[in-house]
């Protein structure tokens, strides 16, 4: 048997949990799956996760941590088979960036129920508070992220890659949290820094948003003007 490889004309993936995506996938490209299977697939993996790790214990949340890595990497399964077999569609763009916004808040909203009804002596808040805000904030970035894709195309949304990398790929490092029984810590520390992270992904989207309203403008002014000369 010969093995299949990717179109010549698809660019080779960044990073290196995608490049694995691709070679996993590929063998696929003529089968009946498609990317929303894959979408799908990561999305009750990701459900899965995060409510064995809102079960609380040491356990639970280990075992939602695996859950999660997995579900993380099967999120590169989808856009890799939509890529390398030609399955590219709107929706399922839409509905994968759904799945990830849902999974992710899920996680946060469920670390905070499984740390505990205890307070948090210094914010006075409850974990499960503090996961629900880290949530909401997540959501946010999602919805503009996807905003300014939809303004300034994929490159306005690249994310930072740094040695086969992407930001996303911080989730790797949940087991390590889990394991050492920090979890509520790390709640906190996310309730703080996803609102400042959202806060600049606004910055972001009303730059990209007056930038965008500006070439539209332009294009306006030269249509008319192109109208008005044609008319002479």
């Amino acid at each position: 048997m010969t093995s299949r490889r990717p179109p010549i004309n698809v660019p080779p993936p960044r990073t290196w949990d995608a490049r694995l995506a691709r070679r996993l996938v590929t063998p696929l490209v003529d089968t009946w799956v498609t990317p929303n299977h894959l979408t799908t697939l990561r999305l009750l993996i990701g459900i899965a996760g995060a409510l064995c790790v809102a079960r609380g214990g040491f356990a639970w949340a280990n075992a939602g941590a695996l859950l999660i890595v997995l579900s993380n990497f099967v999120d590169h399964t989808d856009g890799e088979l939509a890529r390398v077999g030609g399955k590219s569609s709107r929706i399922g763009h839409f509905y994968d960036l759904a799945c990830d916004a849902l999974v992710t808040v899920m996680l946060f909203v469920g670390m905070g129920i499984g740390a505990g009804g205890t307070q948090i002596s210094a914010l006075k808040l409850a974990p499960g508070v503090l996961g629900a805000v880290a949530g909401v904030a997540i959501a946010l970035i999602f919805f503009l992220r996807m905003r300014i894709e939809e303004m300034a195309g994929k490159a306005g949304t690249k994310q930072a890659s740094v040695g086969g990398f992407e930001t996303e790929d911080v989730l790797y490092l949940l087991p390590i949290v889990t394991l050492t029984d920090v979890v509520a810590p790390f709640v906190v520390v996310a309730a703080i820094g996803a609102p400042l992270f959202a806060a600049w992904v606004v910055i972001d989207y009303r730059r990209v948003a007056r930038r965008t309203a500006r070439v539209a403008a332009k294009a306006a002014n030269a249509s008319e003007t192109s109208r008005q000369w044609a008319s002479e």
